[in-house]
């Protein structure tokens, strides 16, 4: 895009001012970038707690309670033997599963590199429920607001087009750009072209519309962007205060199962013990 935007800024005559835009433009998108980690690191270090606090019991602390139950001889409930089946099962077979994880992961990532695996991939990120929305939103403020620092720029829609498709991350957007960039060469307007990709959100082509018919596309871009980019960190806010919980409460639920299934054999003991 640098390339594109200092070639644009020689043409126009105004290489300063076009330069200051694509600065502009990416400390924006940086600053925007850095919020988005920054409110998803606890959520990710809390599944990566869970993660570790599972793997710590299932492969320590459950073998050690299944010899503890086969030097007793003790019946065992359902839930208890189910438990320490996985767990037995899981410090036997612990190199097995993380060399099937490691090969899976690469072909995962390989697949995700193509074209048609990243599409696919970005098609199942839209049907996360709560954070699609989000996804899609913030890709829409960035191809916003860089289609509008190179019409700023000077230069032309449909260079534009293709240096936004070019520069996008997403490939379900990259290619709704690109059909997009072949109706707009054919003479449609860009909103109607957006459309037609059934990507776009409905009120990004409608205030799209807006600035190409009254002569101020950059600027109605622009607004797009500001749009979107709030409505994000409000819905991703939103979203982070009701995952949080929800991590939390799954943690609990999934730690206290394990336990109790543990130790529910030992309070029987103490219960007959008693009688």
């Amino acid at each position: 895009m640098y390339t594109t935007t200092l070639l644009a800024g020689e043409k126009s005559g105004n290489l300063e001012e076009v330069l200051g835009r694509y600065i502009a433009f990416q400390r924006l998108a940086v600053s925007f970038r850095k919020k988005l980690v920054s409110s998803l690191v606890y959520p990710v270090l809390l599944v990566a707690m869970l993660v570790v606090m599972l793997t710590f019991l299932i492969t320590f602390v459950v073998p050690q309670f299944a010899n503890l139950y086969n030097q007793l001889g003790v019946e065992l409930p359902p839930m208890t033997a189910f438990m320490l089946a996985i767990g037995t099962h899981a410090q036997s077979s612990a190199l097995y599963v993380l060399a099937a994880v490691l090969i899976g992961g690469f072909l995962l990532w390989r697949w995700m590199k193509s074209d048609r695996g990243a599409t696919k991939m970005d098609r199942l990120k839209l049907k996360v429920p709560m954070l699609g929305d989000v996804w899609l939103k913030y890709q829409v403020a960035v191809f916003a607001r860089m289609l509008s620092t190179l019409l700023s720029g000077g230069l032309s829609l449909v260079p534009s087009l293709e240096t936004a498709c070019e520069s996008m991350q997403s490939r379900l957007i990259s290619h709704g750009i690109e059909k997009a960039t072949r109706g707009v060469r054919e003479g449609q307007s860009l909103a109607r072209s957006l459309e037609e990709t059934k990507v776009f959100p409905e009120m990004s082509v409608e205030m799209i519309e807006v600035g190409e018919s009254t002569g101020a596309l950059p600027a109605m871009l622009n607004s797009v962007s500001e749009f979107y980019e709030e409505d994000v960190q409000n819905a991703l806010a939103t979203a982070m205060a009701l995952i949080e919980p929800v991590i939390l409460i799954v943690m609990g639920v999934v730690v206290a199962f394990v336990l109790i299934s543990l130790y529910l054999p030992i309070f029987s003991l103490g219960s007959e013990g008693l009688h």
